[in-house]
């Protein structure tokens, strides 16, 4: 699907009932068929509705604030053991170029379509504020982000999930004893990712931080095992996560789990991510800063 590039659009430039289908289409849980034909009725016909469709895919240039061959970082791809998940686990790691001193990591955890151009570009980011990140790709054992959305979207569901997720505990766990690395580790993840980042934090003791942005939520009985700071990030209009929320908060709370939450009034599932209509720059820069601060006070030796 080629996304539309003659303007970009926002989120409200589209009847609110076509962005909650493109939720569920997103997330695989509504066929790119019924899409088409659900949102004919709120975008005069079925021509409409391909056309909102091609407008609400991502368009990667928008996306890259860091360039590849910037200068100030360097990047390759890379690979960790992983024993108990598929092997090996696959992805970008970034580091800021000419640093001396041993500095935290952050494990960029993608959204449900793998190690797209968006993710490598956070990735690179995070290095520019002087942190070590590696963004891991869920689709390596199937080959790899295939560089088109809807192929990717429809490999997602082949992925074996526990292996998954044991590939990215190996993952953050190398990043621990890389070199450079202070031994601090944080982890950052969005849709997909946000869930994972949530994970990781009932399973590994030693984690830093965790920030999960709108991601689904562990069983609450597992909050007793987190000793990771928490910094969570919802979007305003978000009815599928935020559901799962107050149970999760309550389990924190009594488990004494340091935490933050935001919520961002207005905005939609994926805002931080700039390639699409469902961005808020505002809500985006705002968590980000959030993000940046929260790892500078638990990433620091």
């Amino acid at each position: 699907m080629t996304p539309d590039t003659t303007s970009r659009k926002t989120a409200a430039d589209f009847p609110p009932p076509v962005i909650a289908l493109f939720d569920q289409y997103v997330h695989g849980l509504l066929p790119r068929r019924d899409f088409v034909e659900r949102a004919a009725r709120y975008c005069a016909g079925i021509a409409g509705a391909e056309l909102a469709l091609a407008q609400l895919a991502p368009n990667f240039a928008w996306a890259q604030q860091v360039r590849p061959d910037d200068g100030r970082i360097e990047a390759q791809r890379s690979a960790f053991p992983s024993p108990e998940g598929h092997g090996e686990v696959k992805g970008l790691l970034v580091r800021p170029r000419g640093a001396t001193a041993a500095t935290g990591a952050v494990l960029v955890v993608h959204e449900n379509r793998g190690l797209n151009p968006y993710i490598e570009d956070v990735a690179r980011r995070v290095a520019l504020e002087g942190w070590i990140a590696f963004a891991p790709d869920a689709l390596a054992p199937l080959g790899g982000y295939p560089g088109d959305e809807e192929q990717a979207r429809a490999l997602f569901p082949k992925i074996e999930q526990p292996r998954a997720r044991a590939d990215f505990a190996a993952a953050a766990t190398a990043l621990r004893t890389l070199a450079g690395s202070n031994g601090r580790v944080g982890v950052v993840g969005f849709c997909y990712g946000g869930s994972i980042a949530n994970h990781l934090a009932t399973v590994l003791p030693w984690l830093a931080a965790a920030v999960p942005f709108y991601g689904g939520q562990p069983p609450a009985e597992t909050a007793a095992r987190v000793r990771a700071a928490l910094q969570l990030h919802f979007a305003g209009q978000d009815e599928r996560i935020n559901a799962g929320w107050p149970a999760w908060e309550a389990a924190l709370k009594a488990a004494g789990v340091r935490h933050e939450a935001h919520l961002y009034p207005g905005t939609q599932h994926g805002f931080h991510n700039d390639t699409t209509p469902r961005y808020d720059e505002a809500a985006a820069r705002l968590a980000w800063q959030r993000t940046r601060d929260f790892f500078r006070q638990h990433l620091a030796p």
